[in-house]
C-alpha cells in the first residue's frame, strides 16, 4: 500500500486501539497448510525474485509496506539461502497473482521462520500486486538444502493442470511419439476440449512446444464436431509462450460448458525433431542435445537437458545466467529438435564448464531460430564466472521408453538387477550378461528409467535375486554413454556369456548427482619438458611401473632415463564429489613411496605417432587423491595425511606437479619427431561422471630429441568438429615456432 511517510504516524494515532492486533499478530500456520516459498518473476537469476507463500493450499505474494532487509534475511534463510543482500518494492519483479498473503511484515532478523514475524496475519492485506515485495539473497547455499536455482512455468492449476493430445484413431495411439491430435485440457472437472474458433498456429505451436516437438504444422483437416466438454475459448497466444496458461483464453463458468458454434474441437499437428522420427538412426550422435550446430547440452543426466554450450569459431564456451529465463531457454531447446523449455536452471545447474564463457544477459523473444540471434552482451572475465554457467530441462516427446526396461531385487527403486523386455511379441522379460558391463551401460539405464546418473555399473547381482526372470537375453553390450535407450547400444548379434546364471547378470545402481572430472589443457601446455633422471634415484618408480621395459634391461643403478614430465590439475565440475570406487580397507600401502592407492589407474599417459600408434606411456596410480585448492567460498574437504579420506569435491582440483614420482612418459626409447600426447583421467571408466567425453586431453607434440613443445592441448569436445578434423590430421612441425 502507498501510503506517504506523512501520514502513516497519523494513521498509527487514529486506528491506535487495533494497532496490537495488527503488528503483534503472529499467527501460527495450521498443521495443513504446509506452507512453502519460492522466488518468481522477471528478469531474475535463481538467487532474487518476487516472494511468493504457499498457504491453505493456494501461492500468493507479500506486500512491501514496511518491508526491510531484515524481513529479507529470514526469508532468504527459509529458502536456503545463508543472507540476504537487499531487497525491492514495487513489483520490481512483476506483480503476482493470486491472494496477498502477509502485509506489514515487521522481522527482527533472527527468526527461524516468517511466520513468526510481527504481520497483520495470513490474508489481511490493504495492497494490490503492484506493491509485491521481492528479495536478493547472497549466492550461498546453507549445508544440506537442496538447489532453488530453477526457473519454471507457474501454472495457475484453478485454470489448466494439464494438457494432452489425443490421438484422432487408436492406430494413431499406438505409435509413438503422438505428434498430432486434439488439444484437451485437464481442470478439476476433468478432461476438456478447446473451441477451435479462432485457433491459430501459433496456438498450436505453444501446445506443440509443451508435447517436446520444436515446430507445428498445418492440420490437414478440421473436426466440426466434437463431444466436448468446450471449456476454453478464444484462446490467443503469441506463439512465445512455454505454457497454454500464458496465452488469453476466456473459460466456461464452473460445471458450465458453452456450444462451440462454428467450430469444433481444436486440432494440432507437430513436426518431431530428428531424434524422435520414425525410423530414427541410434548411430548419430544427436541423442542428448548433441545434433550439428552451434548450440549443444553438456552434462545432463536425461534427454533434452544439460549445460548450454555454443560454439564460436572453432572453441565451445558457456552461456552466463545474468537474465536468463524460459524464452532463452526454449530457443535452445526448439534449436535442438525438441520442444520448449520446461525448466530454465541458473548458477551451473549441471556443472560447470571449462574454457570460455561466450554470452550474458541472453533476452530472446522465443522466436528466434538460434541462440546467436538473441540479443546478448559479450562478456569478460570479470562479468561471469563458471559458477554462473546456464542450463535447461527441455520438453521432450513421450516414448514409453521406460516400459521395456526394469529393476528387479534392489534395496531401493533406484537399484537392482537389470531386465529388459524381449522383442519376440511375447513381452516376457530376460537378463543382460555382465561381462564387460561398466558404468557407461549403466548411466544408459539409469536414463531410460528417468532414474537420472547412474553411481555404479555391476557384472554380479547374486545378492539382488528376487525374481523368477533367469534366461539371458542379450550380451555384450556397449554403450557410448549419451544413448537415449538401451536398445541403442551395440550388442551381440547372438547371446554369448562367458558366465553363465543370473547371479552373475548385469546391475545398476542410479543416483541423483554425478562428478565430472576435467583435466587442466593449458598446465600441460605450459609446464611440458624434458628431464634426463639418473637411475639410482627411479627405484621406487620402477616399483610402480612408472618407466617402459627397456628399463629392465639398464645397468642400474648406472645410467638415465629421459622422461618427458608435466603437471595435472585436475577438476572436478559435476555435482558430486568424486570418491574412489573402493573404501579405505581395500586401499593398497606402497612402502616405497610410503603411501596409500586408492585406485590402481587413476590416469593414463600415451605417446602417439600420427598414425594414432602408441610409441610410449605412462600411468598415474591415484595415491593421494585430495583437495589441493577449491574455488571461493568452496571449502576443502579431502586430506591424504594420516591415513585421510581421499577424493576431489566439487568446485576443487588435485594437482600433480610436474616433479613428482611417475608424473611422466618415459621417452628413452622415442625417436625426435611429431606425436600426439594423450592424457586421459578414469580411463577405465571405474568412477562414475555425468560426462565422460572430457576426461581426455590431447596435444600436438614435437620432440627434436633434447627439447619438446606442446601446442593445441585441449580436452575433449572443447573444439569444433572441423578443428578436431584438422588437429587428427596434423602434418606435424617443420621448425620449433610453435604459436
Amino acid at each position: 500500500m502507498l501510503t506517504s511517510t506523512l501520514q502513516r504516524p497519523v494513521v498509527a494515532l487514529l486506528l491506535g486501539f487495533w494497532l496490537p492486533s495488527f503488528l503483534c499478530q503472529t499467527t501460527p500456520p495450521t498443521q495443513d497448510s504446509k506452507i512453502k516459498f519460492r522466488l518468481a518473476g522477471y528478469p531474475r537469476k535463481h538467487n532474487e525474485g518476487r516472494i511468493e507463500v504457499f498457504y491453505q493450499g493456494e501461492w500468493g505474494t507479500i506486500c512491501d509496506d514496511d518491508f526491510t532487509l531484515a524481513n529479507a534475511e529470514v526469508l532468504c534463510r527459509q529458502l536456503g539461502f545463508v543472507s540476504a543482500t537487499a531487497w525491492s518494492h514495487s513489483a520490481k519483479y512483476g506483480a503476482g497473482t493470486g491472494k496477498i498473503w502477509l502485509d506489514n511484515v515487521i522481522c527482527s532478523g533472527t527468526e527461524t521462520s516468517v511466520e513468526k514475524c510481527h504481520s497483520r496475519g495470513w490474508g489481511n492485506s490493504d495492497c494490490a500486486h503492484n506493491e509485491d515485495a521481492g528479495i536478493v539473497c547472497k549466492d550461498e547455499r546453507i549445508p544440506g538444502f537442496v538447489d532453488s536455482n530453477i526457473i519454471e512455468m507457474q501454472v495457475d492449476e484453478n485454470r489448466l493442470e494439464k494438457v494432452r493430445l489425443r490421438p484422432l484413431s487408436s492406430g494413431a495411439a499406438a505409435r509413438l511419439p503422438v505428434s498430432e491430435g486434439l488439444v484437451e485440457v485437464k481442470q478439476k472437472e476433468g478432461w476438456a476440449q478447446i473451441c477451435s474458433v479462432g485457433w491459430t498456429l501459433k496456438n498450436a505451436r505453444v501446445v506443440c512446444g509443451m508435447m517436446g516437438f520444436p515446430s507445428e504444422r498445418a492440420v490437414a483437416r478440421a473436426l466440426h464436431s466434437g463431444h466436448g466438454p468446450y471449456r476454453i475459448h478464444s484462446v490467443s497466444c503469441t506463439g512465445k509462450e512455454v505454457h497454454l496458461s500464458a496465452c488469453n483464453m476466456e473459460f466456461s463458468k464452473p460445471n458450465a460448458s458453452y456450444p462451440c458454434a462454428g467450430g469444433g474441437p481444436a486440432i494440432v499437428s507437430c513436426t518431431p525433431g530428428p531424434q524422435f522420427t520414425p525410423g530414427r538412426n541410434p548411430k548419430r550422435r544427436h541423442k542428448l542435445g548433441l545434433l550439428p550446430g552451434k548450440v549443444r547440452l553438456r552434462g545432463g543426466a536425461s534427454t533434452g537437458e544439460g549445460r548450454v554450450e555454443v560454439l564460436k569459431g572453432t572453441a565451445w564456451g558457456t552461456v552466463c545466467d545474468d537474465r536468463w529465463n524460459l524464452q532463452s531457454a526454449s530457443v535452445v531447446c526448439r534449436e535442438l529438435g525438441f520442444g520448449s523449455a520446461k525448466e530454465a536452471f541458473t548458477g551451473a545447474r549441471m556443472g560447470q564448464g571449462m574454457g570460455p564463457i561466450y554470452m550474458n544477459e541472453v533476452l530472446c523473444a522465443g522466436e528466434e531460430r538460434t541462440l546467436w540471434d538473441c540479443p546478448h552482451k559479450t562478456i569478460t572475465s570479470e562479468d561471469c564466472q563458471h559458477v554462473e554457467d546456464a542450463s535447461v530441462r527441455c520438453n521432450v516427446p513421450y516414448m514409453a521408453f521406460e516400459k521395456t526396461i526394469r529393476l528387479s531385487g534392489g534395496r531401493t527403486r533406484v537399484e537392482g538387477r537389470v531386465e529388459v523386455q524381449t522383442r519376440n511379441g511375447t513381452k516376457t522379460w530376460g537378463l543382460i550378461c555382465g561381462d564387460g558391463w561398466t558404468v557407461r551401460e549403466a548411466m544408459v539405464v539409469c536414463r531410460q528409467l528417468g532414474l537420472t546418473y547412474a553411481s555404479s555399473g555391476l557384472r554380479e547381482t547374486w545378492y539382488w535375486d528376487s525374481s523368477n526372470v533367469t534366461e539371458m537375453v542379450l550380451s555384450g553390450v556397449k554403450c557410448v554413454g549419451d544413448e537415449m535407450t538401451l536398445a541403442d547400444c551395440r550388442h551381440d548379434r547372438s547371446v554369448s556369456c562367458r558366465r553363465a546364471g543370473a547371479q552373475f547378470s548385469a546391475g545398476v545402481i542410479c543416483t541423483d548427482t554425478a562428478s565430472d572430472l576435467v583435466l587442466s589443457a593449458p598446465l600441460v601446455e605450459q609446464s611440458a619438458y624434458i628431464e634426463d633422471r639418473p637411475l639410482h634415484l627411479l627405484y621406487c618408480a620402477a616399483e610402480e611401473n612408472c618407466l617402459s621395459k627397456s628399463a629392465a634391461k639398464a645397468n642400474w643403478p648406472y645410467g638415465q632415463r629421459r622422461l618427458l614430465r608435466f603437471s595435472s590439475q585436475i577438476h572436478n565440475i559435476g555435482r558430486a564429489d568424486f570418491r574412489p570406487k573402493l573404501g579405505r580397507h581395500s586401499w593398497v600401502w606402497h612402502e616405497c613411496h610410503r603411501h596409500y592407492h586408492s585406485m590402481d589407474v587413476f590416469t593414463n599417459y600415451d605417446l602417439l605417432d600420427l598414425n594414432g600408434t602408441k610409441v610410449a606411456d605412462g600411468h598415474k596410480a591415484s595415491f593421494c587423491l585430495e583437495d589441493t585448492e577449491c574455488q571461493e567460498g568452496v571449502s576443502k574437504r579431502y586430506e591424504c595425511a594420516n591415513f585421510g579420506e581421499q577424493g576431489i569435491t566439487v568446485g576443487c582440483w588435485d594437482v600433480y606437479r610436474h616433479d613428482i614420482d611417475c608424473q611422466w612418459i618415459d621417452v628413452t626409447d622415442v625417436k625426435p619427431g611429431n606425436y600426439i600426447l594423450q592424457v586421459i583421467i578414469n580411463p577405465n571408466f571405474d568412477v562414475a561422471e555425468s560426462d565422460f567425453t572430457n576426461n581426455v586431453v590431447r596435444c600436438n607434440c614435437k620432440y627434436d630429441g633434447n627439447r619438446v613443445w606442446l601446442h593445441k592441448c585441449h580436452f575433449g569436445g572443447s573444439l569444433s568438429d572441423e578443428e578436431e578434423r584438422l588437429f587428427e590430421h596434423y602434418p606435424g612441425q617443420h621448425n620449433n615456432k610453435i604459436t
